[in-house]
Formats: C-alpha cells, structure tokens, sequence
C-alpha cells in the first residue's frame, strides 16, 4: 500500500490515502468521531477502503489530533463538562462544516483529485459533520455514508449524566442537528449508507433506523454484529490495527463507495 500523505488544507489537519494507480482520481472526505479512532490518522487506520479507486483524504475533527490543545484531549473534554451541547458538540460540528469549503479547495490545490462530485463519510459526530455538508451546503457529492451517527444530536446529550438544561438557543441548535427532520433535503442530495453497530447505543441505533426509513429508496441501512460504538480501541489517537468489527464495517464502505463512484472523466 501506499504510504499516506499528511498535511493541513486550509488549517485542518489531514491524513490522506492515495489509490492504488497513479493519475487523476475521484475524492472521498472523511470526519471521525470523538470516541476511539478520535484522530484523522486512526480513523485512516481503521477504514482505510484501501481496494476503493480513490484519494480518501480523512480529516481531523476541531480540537482533535494535530489540533488537540497541548497534545491532549483534556482541553476538548472539559468543553464537554462545560455544557456538552453549547460548548462541545455544537462548535465541533459547526466549525467543522464551515471550515471544509476551504480544506476542499486546498485539497484539489494539493492532491491529484478529480473535479467532479466527492464521497462524504463521518463517524459519530463526523456522522453529523458529513450529514450537515449534505443538508446545509451546495457541495456536489455522488455518495455519502456515516457510521454510528449523530443523526439527532438531542440523543447524543442524552448519553452524558444529568438532564441537559435546554433553553430557546440549544432547543434551536438541538432542532438543527436533527438530520431525521432534513431526509428531503438529504435524499435529493445523494445515496445514502447508514452504519450502525449492533452493540452501538439504543438511541442511536434507532435514530439510524428513522433516518434510513425517512430518506427512503436512496438509503441502505446495514447492522454490524458485534460492533459497539467506537470504531478502535483506547486511546484511539494513534493508527492502530483494524479490529476484526472494523474491518467489516470497512468492507461495506468500500462496496458502497466503489457502486457509486462517478465513472472517470464524466464529472457532472
């Protein structure tokens, strides 16, 4: 295999995975989550899509990996002990979103990629993050796929100790990072595979099952046996080897993203 290439696009850390052949190739962008692989290079590590024919450039999540605050996630954490929704989960998303036109831009300037539409992929809160760029941006994209999704960020609050105090504006973000209430928008967007780890958490799972059901004929949904929520094991910053659940899950986005990708040379 190739090596992969590091860099920053535009100042956002990234871990990129060159196909196999030389020459111009279609781009797959991915987000990771918060739990383990909480890096762009551990989740490069754990869904490598190695036999997919394309650049999959995996970027890091703000406050994570390159841009963790002192080489630590303790910056990051107490944010979540803050106020998990106004602090943490919604400025991660947000910043996130709005800083990948730029990256993007940056990539095409640094990487032989084509044109053309690209592949989005989030896990968890980079669940969120693919979902947002489908639903709030205009960025052409010929498939998208999360795994163990933020698909409704109120169920993700709700996995933290305590009743989450919300009030007019987290009721507001809450609203905004409900992607089962986007599926119109998500659908006409592009084809859809949803992930979810048999083992993941409850609300989770259920929330992938609404937003499959509700964005209807362009969504797949699969089950992972075995498969909790985090995608590595601790501490989850460093490539690791594929867990054995990983590398089914691994499996299924390298099936799908290959279905979709856009034929070479046809770009709209």
């Amino acid at each position: 295999m190739h090596s992969p290439v590091t860099g920053t696009a535009a100042g956002v850390p990234f871990t990129a995975l060159p196909p196999a052949s030389p020459g111009p190739a279609p781009l797959i962008v991915t987000w990771h989550m918060l739990d383990a692989p909480r890096s762009d290079a551990a989740f490069a590590a754990a869904l490598p899509m190695n036999d997919v024919p394309a650049w999959r450039v995996h970027l890091g999540m703000p406050m994570c990996g390159a841009r963790m605050v002192d080489g630590s996630m303790a910056a990051g954490l107490e944010l979540l002990r803050e106020d998990v929704l106004m602090s943490a989960l919604w400025p991660f998303v947000w910043q996130a979103t709005e800083e990948f036109p730029a990256a993007l831009a940056s990539i095409r300037a640094q990487l032989p990629v084509e044109d053309g539409p690209i592949g989005v992929l989030g896990g968890s809160l980079g669940g969120a993050v693919a979902l947002r760029v489908l639903a709030h941006t205009e960025i052409p994209v010929f498939a998208a796929a999360v795994v163990n999704a933020a698909v409704r960020i109120r169920s993700v609050v709700s996995l933290f100790p305590g009743d989450y105090p919300y009030d007019a504006e987290s009721e507001k973000v809450a609203d905004d990072l409900d992607f089962v209430t986007k599926a119109g928008v998500i659908a006409e967007r592009a084809p859809l595979l949803v992930v979810s780890g048999e083992q993941d958490h409850p609300a989770l799972r259920a929330d992938a099952s609404d937003l499959t059901a509700a964005v209807g004929a362009r969504a797949e949904l699969v089950a992972i046996p075995g498969l909790a929520h985090p995608l590595a094991d601790e501490p989850g910053i460093e490539p690791a080897p594929q867990l054995p659940q990983t590398r089914a899950v691994d499996a299924q986005l390298s099936t799908w993203f290959r279905r979709h990708l856009p034929e070479p040379g046809r770009h709209h």
